[in-house]
């Protein structure tokens, strides 16, 4: 389990044209948007980015209507190769990074190997990341997790952030999910 104020959502390239070519593109815009709206009830520090958005299009509308979360264009594939990225994310201090995106087995992967090699305990949400086949999906997947990401799922990482029923935004998490 994590502690929410010492963790930073990164969410990488939910973007239309990516979303729309997924088999699973539903599912993944669903999990993604509720995962979202949970990180701006929490008030997570969230940094969102985009895969060269003027062929790709943008970050899709579920979640550019949650929040006014901070944007980032990158054209590399790991997020942390983008100078812009790199410079806003030093600004949070975080010790946990809650990743996930299109697609796991580039820009996703890639992200978390150069934040596992700079130390962060990162966890990759499985039900919120997709790749166009699922064999890649899996793959990179079990390649992260046996370079060291915690693999894991949306309702354990919003469970974990809140840890008890008690929690001042409870109701309001467990309505994302219901």
């Amino acid at each position: 389990m994590f502690n929410a104020k010492e963790t930073a959502i990164i969410c990488i390239d939910i973007q239309e044209k990516l979303v729309n070519m997924l088999k699973n593109s539903a599912e993944i815009a669903q999990n993604s948007t509720k995962l979202m709206k949970a990180a701006a009830i929490l008030e997570i520090d969230t940094i969102i980015t985009e895969q060269y958005p003027k062929g790709l299009g943008s970050t899709i509308e579920e979640i550019k209507n949650i929040k006014n979360f901070k944007t980032i264009e990158k054209t590399s594939f790991s997020a942390l190769q983008t100078e812009e990225f790199k410079n806003e994310f030093e600004k949070i201090n975080a010790k946990n990074v809650v990743i996930f995106g299109i697609e796991t087995h580039i820009c996703v992967y890639q992200t978390v190997i150069d934040l596992l090699e700079k130390g962060y305990s990162v966890y990759v949400i499985s039900d919120c990341s997709s790749s166009r086949a699922d064999f890649n999906h899996k793959t990179a997947l079990e390649l992260m997790k046996q370079k060291g990401a915690n693999i894991t799922t949306l309702e354990i990482v919003l469970f974990d952030f809140l840890k008890s029923s008690k929690h001042p935004n409870f109701k309001e998490i467990q309505g994302l999910i219901k």
